[in-house]
C-alpha cells in the first residue's frame, strides 16, 4: 500500500534517509526515540513536506484516480492536530459530511454515542481519553483504506488505550485496509502490529515481523568472564553495565542450547529500542 524508496530530507544537522513498506492488510509500527524521524516520514507520505530525493508510492487501488480521491481515502491522527476545541461533535459531523463523499453521518454519531462522547458538548470539555477516541472515530468514519496514526494512545490510561486499540482492530476487519502507527508504548505495538520498523537519527536500523521479535529476540545478561567465552556470532548489540554486559540477540534459541550457564530473558520492544540505540 505504501512504498517509501530512498527518501531524503535534511533539516539542519538532521537528515532523513530511509526506505520502508506498509503492505495491504497489515498494521505496521514505526518506533524510535523522539526526534528520530517518525513524524517527518508521516508528513512526507501526506505530501506535507518536500523531499530532497527519493519517492513515495501510495497505492490505494484503481478506484482512487486523482490526488483528491487518494487523500480522501487516508485517515490521519496526529498528537498535535485536530478540530477546534470550541465546536461540538455535531458541527464536526457537518464538516466531515461536506468534505468526504463516503462519510456516513448517522453511523459516525452512533459510534460517538457508543464511545460515550456527547454530541452537543464542546470538545474542550472532553478528557484526553475522549479526545483521543474522537480522533480515531473521525479517521475511520469515511471508509479510509489507510490510517496514519502518530502516537494515538499518548497520555491515555490502560482502559482508554484498550478501547482505542479495539477501534483499530475493528477497522481492520474489512479487507484491503492498512495502518501505519507510531507509539512509545511497547505493549500497544506488540499487541497490534504485524511488523515493526525502528528508526534512529533518520535511518531505519531494524525491520522485523512482530512474532519473530517476541519469539526469537532475547536479552543475555553475562559477567565479564562469561562474555569473553561467549559465541558472539548472533549478537546484535552489547551494552556494558556494572555487573557485566547486556547483549541483544535475534537467535535466543541458539544461546539457550549452547550457553546454558548464562541468564537469558525475553525482551520487550522498549529494551530493543534502548539497546539498538545505545548499544555497541
Amino acid at each position: 500500500m505504501i512504498k517509501i524508496n530512498n527518501i531524503k530530507k535534511k533539516y539542519g544537522q538532521f537528515e532523513l534517509d530511509c526506505s520502508m513498506e506498509v503492505k495491504e492488510g497489515c498494521i505496521t509500527g514505526l518506533i524510535g526515540t523522539n526526534g528520530s524521524g517518525k513524524s517527518t516520514i508521516f508528513k512526507a507520505i501526506l505530501g506535507l513536506v518536500y523531499l530532497d530525493d527519493g519517492e513515495i508510492e501510495v497505492n490505494l487501488g484503481e478506484s482512487y484516480k486523482n490526488t483528491i480521491e487518494k487523500k480522501q481515502a487516508i485517515g490521519v491522527s496526529f498528537v498535535d492536530s485536530g478540530f477546534s476545541l470550541y465546536i461540538n461533535i455535531r458541527k464536526i459531523a457537518s464538516i466531515l459530511e461536506a468534505t468526504y463523499p463516503r462519510f456516513k453521518k448517522d453511523i459516525f454519531l452512533a459510534r460517538c454515542e457508543k464511545a460515550g462522547l456527547p454530541a452537543n458538548k464542546k470538545i474542550n470539555t472532553f478528557s484526553s481519553g475522549m479526545r483521543a477516541k474522537l480522533k480515531i472515530i473521525i479517521a475511520t468514519s469515511y471508509d479510509a483504506k489507510l490510517l496514519i496514526l502518530d502516537e494515538p494512545t499518548a497520555g491515555l490510561d490502560v482502559i482508554a488505550r484498550d478501547e482505542l486499540l479495539d477501534f483499530l482492530r475493528e477497522y481492520m476487519l474489512k479487507p484491503g485496509r492498512s495502518i501505519l502507527i507510531s507509539s512509545h508504548i511497547s505493549s500497544d505495538i506488540e499487541g497490534l502490529c504485524d511488523d515493526i520498523y525502528m528508526i534512529n537519527n533518520g535511518k531505519i536500523i531494524m525491520h522485523e515481523e512482530t512474532d519473530k521479535i517476541l519469539d526469537c529476540y532475547g536479552i543475555l545478561k553475562v559477567t565479564r568472564e562469561q562474555y569473553e567465552k561467549l559465541d558472539k556470532t548472533y549478537l546484535l548489540k552489547v551494552e556494558k553495565e556494572t555487573f557485566g554486559n547486556v547483549c541483544l540477540t535475534d537467535q535466543k534459541a541458539f544461546y539457550e542450547e549452547n550457553h546454558k550457564d548464562i541468564v537469558i530473558e525475553k525482551c520487550t520492544i522498549d529494551q530493543i529500542v534502548k539497546l539498538m540505540v545505545r548499544g555497541k
